[in-house]
């Protein structure tokens, strides 16, 4: 199983990007799918997470402008970014736990915010 993630570039502050990222393979279930990010020189962090049950995560300084969701077949998730700031900048990547395989991460797209 593996996924692929893809929309990233650059965009101007206040501006708007959609991430999608796709799980593909012998697909069994998928539980959580989620988003992380890494910019340069920090860790990876989570922004936000979606699972079967219950409302999704989001990080605090995502709150109001980020909304994960996902596709009617469970296998795709999509990071709508609103409201796009400077510090939102840096690697952008999936993950998703497949049932029985395992947590796995896409390969990460490059989300730039600058004017």
């Amino acid at each position: 199983v593996q996924l692929q993630a893809s929309g990233g570039g650059l965009v101007q502050p206040g501006g708007s990007l959609t991430l999608s990222c796709a799980a593909s393979g012998n697909i069994v279930s998928i539980n959580n799918m989620g988003w992380y990010r890494q910019a340069p020189g920090n860790e990876r962090e989570l922004v936000a997470l979606i699972s079967t049950i219950g409302p999704p995560n989001y990080a605090d300084s995502v709150k109001g402008r980020f909304t994960i969701s996902r596709g009617d077949a469970g296998n795709t998730v999509y990071l709508q970014m609103n409201s796009l700031k400077p510090e939102d900048t840096g690697v952008y990547y999936c993950n998703a736990y497949f049932t029985p395989y395992g947590p796995r991460w896409g390969q990460g797209t490059l989300v730039t915010v600058s004017s």
